[in-house]
């Protein structure tokens, strides 16, 4: 492309991708426009990748098109095969590959200027102090979330333990860790002058950050997962963001700075969620006893069945369905759609209560529910359905547990006191699916479920409600 040209074409398409990005980000802020917002964020993408190609000039297009085509068919795959109970693993996954991305770019910077043509100077030297430490960031926050991210999906995936796993002396290992790969970093910008020191210095730097994002999210637990993948999130924005600075690309350096914003409110509004803080939710531990909790705890619990539980919700004038982490492993959502639909028909009020940590990722809950064809307006948040509890004839909780906890407002040595929660038992009549009596994730007793106007209804969440939904229909077809 002309000088003059690209001169002028090249920056006003970057604005437009960076402006793109911000409408696309605010989009993704709300159930209804969440859609058009990934719409959006997805075309500011393509168009910043097409206008760096043009910026750059002479590149090697079949690897690019190769890499298109082989990204592009691994990502559709996985948008399409994936499924809802998954999702929380696919954000964990999307989350390393950003990281991953940025620390090999900056590796590949290392190696290019420095290492191939054998500069005899420092990096600093080379590629200017700033340039040089946003390098370093760039390989210490990618390695990060890279390797911390995989340690997150095997947890979400049960392919390790959900349970936090705490080493002696965690702490000061990590900063013991983080000791030294400040210290190569330090070495490779500023004194190494050599070109096998320095790759060596960055391959160091890599291996001490990806154990070290190990080492950072193997001991939490699965309660504080919502708060992990935001937090997450937010360092794959700060890596890309370190790696755009390091390539003088102002669109990356915007779009990072963006995600890497977003991620961090992101974060800070599911630590208040959880009345968590997050130096809390990253170093405590918080769950270690999770699952001492057992029925043996329990004193008189209703069990009820799903026939019966029909007979109750056919007589409801209004009723609040509390969907959790249950409802996703059952894949249940188009279950209790049709069980509201039924309900609706004879003219029951009916709305979902969502709290901001249900399932396993931020709005894991929206997302299920939209997949079911749920109407927007249906979904209420936490603070603005609690106080319609008290007028509410019947709750159904399905697969909840800590989020409708009365010890996080009664008990104030609980682990969770303080922790905002669904007030539920309110309402005249609660109705919980479990397959047990089995502890949340924070894996403390929930006295809900000894409470007398409690019912528990045991079972797979799609089997129970597969059973009430005929139990309805029957009544209904009777009267």
């Amino acid at each position: 492309m002309n000088d003059a040209l690209s001169n002028i074409i090249v920056p006003v398409l970057y604005l437009l991708s960076a402006v793109l990005f911000i409408f696309g980000l605010k989009g993704l802020t709300r159930v209804r426009s969440a859609r058009r917002g990934n719409a959006l964020a997805a075309l500011a993408m393509l168009i910043a990748i097409v206008t760096t190609l043009l910026d750059l000039g002479m590149v090697d297009y079949q690897w690019i098109i190769a890499g298109l085509i082989v990204g592009g068919l691994i990502g559709a795959i996985a948008a399409i095969k994936v499924e809802m109970t998954a999702m929380p693993e696919m954000v964990a996954l999307f989350n390393g590959f950003g990281g991953g991305a940025s620390a090999l770019v900056a590796l590949s910077i290392v190696w290019k200027e420095l290492v191939e043509p054998a500069y005899a100077g420092s990096a600093a030297e080379a590629l200017g102090g700033a340039s040089a430490i946003t390098a370093f960031l760039s390989i210490l926050i990618g390695s990060i979330t890279l390797s911390g991210s995989f340690v997150a999906f095997l947890k979400l995936s049960g392919k390790i333990g959900g349970q936090p796993t705490l080493l002696p002396a965690r702490h000061a290992i990590n900063s013991l860790f983080f000791l030294g790969c400040l210290a190569a970093g330090i070495y490779i910008g500023f004194f190494s002058t050599e070109p096998s020191s320095m790759i060596t210095g960055a391959l160091v730097a890599t291996i001490i950050s990806l154990i070290l994002g190990v080492l950072m999210v193997i001991p939490i637990g699965g309660a504080d997962m919502p708060v992990i993948i935001s937090f997450l999130n937010s360092l794959s924005g700060l890596a890309a963001a370190m790696t755009g600075f390091v390539l003088s690309n102002n669109v990356l350096i915007i779009s990072g700075a963006l995600v890497g914003a977003s991620g961090l409110i992101l974060t800070q509004i599911m630590c208040v969620a959880m009345n968590r803080t997050l130096s809390n939710v990253l170093f405590s531990g918080f769950g270690q006893e999770g699952g001492s909790a057992d029925a043996g705890e329990y004193g008189t619990v209703r069990s009820y069945s799903p026939e019966e539980a029909a007979m109750v919700l056919e007589t409801v004038e209004s009723l609040v369905i509390v969907p959790g982490y249950g409802l996703a492993v059952a894949q249940a959502q188009h279950t209790v759609k049709e069980l509201a639909d039924l309900l609706q028909k004879r003219g029951v009020k009916v709305s979902y209560a969502i709290h901001p940590v249900a399932g396993r990722m931020p709005g894991h809950m929206n997302v299920l529910l939209a997949e079911a064809d749920v109407p927007y307006e249906q979904l209420i948040e936490m603070d603005t359905i609690n106080p319609e509890f008290k007028t509410t004839d019947a709750v159904l909780v399905v697969g909840a547990n800590d989020v409708v906890n009365p010890a996080a407002e009664k008990d104030p040595s609980s682990p969770i006191a303080g922790m905002p929660v669904l007030q539920v038992w309110e309402a005249q009549t609660v109705m919980m699916i479990k397959r047990s009596l089995s502890p949340g994730f924070a894996g403390i007793k929930n006295e809900l479920f000894e409470y007398d106007n409690n019912m528990m209804v045991f079972g797979d969440a799609k089997k129970v409600l597969q059973e009430i939904v005929s139990e309805v229909k029957s009544l209904i077809a009777a009267a």
